[in-house]
């Protein structure tokens, strides 16, 4: 890969990671919101970075009086060349056309059906649940509150939750689920809720669901499933910052 080619990668890379980061939201796709201005930097480090290399190479060559340079970075008087770099080099650059005109899909029900649902946190204390009908909540919210809250105060309020449609083909209901980041999408785990008595909509779909709990094992311990019976769902639209378990969009 000679210098030009170098200077030509460096310069995609640095627009691959500004066009994810800073003029579109892709980059939510695969890292959190607070990493966004590192990737910000990181790419204008790389346009930097290609506009030195670039100037560098336009220097002339030092010589002698007589006008003979020294191509000292050539040639190591062996007829080894040391100014390219190995071949496989050139995969890199498919990240960075990818950045800039096919992204790879966010995460979505093919994923969360694929794995266990992220374990809750311990609580032992809950705040009283308002008394506005039906309670915004967050699926993880809810969980805690089915599996965990002894004082079974979430048995007959109505809730409503915010996510995507995931399939459950050969069982009864289809799950409302959420994938969370802890930093970026390796490390990305589902929370879900199953719901009962409404038909599934395609997979990936955004809803909020309005529902009550459905009745299973014993409220208030881990025996409680993380389940609901929907009373109405309703299609909304993708959230900006979708790897969050976040409350309701209305």
């Amino acid at each position: 890969m000679k210098r030009p080619l170098q200077v030509t990668l460096l310069v995609l890379s640095g627009l691959g990671l500004l066009h994810a980061s800073l003029f579109t939201d892709l980059s939510l796709r695969f890292v959190k919101e607070g990493m966004r201005p590192m990737l910000v930097a990181s790419g204008v480090l790389l346009l930097v970075l290609g506009v030195a290399e670039a100037w560098s190479s336009q220097k002339p060559v030092s010589g002698d009086a007589d006008g003979h340079g020294h191509g000292h970075d050539q040639d190591d008087g062996h007829g080894h060349d040391h100014s390219t770099v190995p071949r496989i080099a050139w995969l890199l650059f498919l990240p960075a056309l990818s950045l800039l005109f096919y992204a790879p899909p966010a995460l979505g029900a093919y994923t969360a059906a694929r794995e266990a649902p992220k374990a809750v946190a311990e609580q032992r204390y809950f705040d009283p649940l308002p008394a506005t009908s039906p309670i915004p909540l967050t699926l993880t919210q809810f969980t805690s509150r089915v599996q965990q809250d002894h004082k079974r105060d979430i048995g007959g309020r109505s809730v409503r939750m915010t996510g995507f449609v995931t399939p459950d083909k050969g069982a009864d209901g289809w799950y409302l689920t959420r994938i969370i980041f802890t930093c970026c999408a390796a490390d990305a785990q589902s929370v879900k809720v199953r719901i009962h008595g409404a038909a599934a909509l395609p997979a990936n779909t955004w809803v909020t669901v309005t529902g009550t709990w459905h009745p299973g094992g014993t409220l208030g311990t881990s025996s409680a499933p993380a389940a609901l019976d929907a009373r109405t769902v309703k299609k909304v639209a993708k959230p900006v910052n979708a790897y969050t378990d976040a409350l309701p969009l209305f």
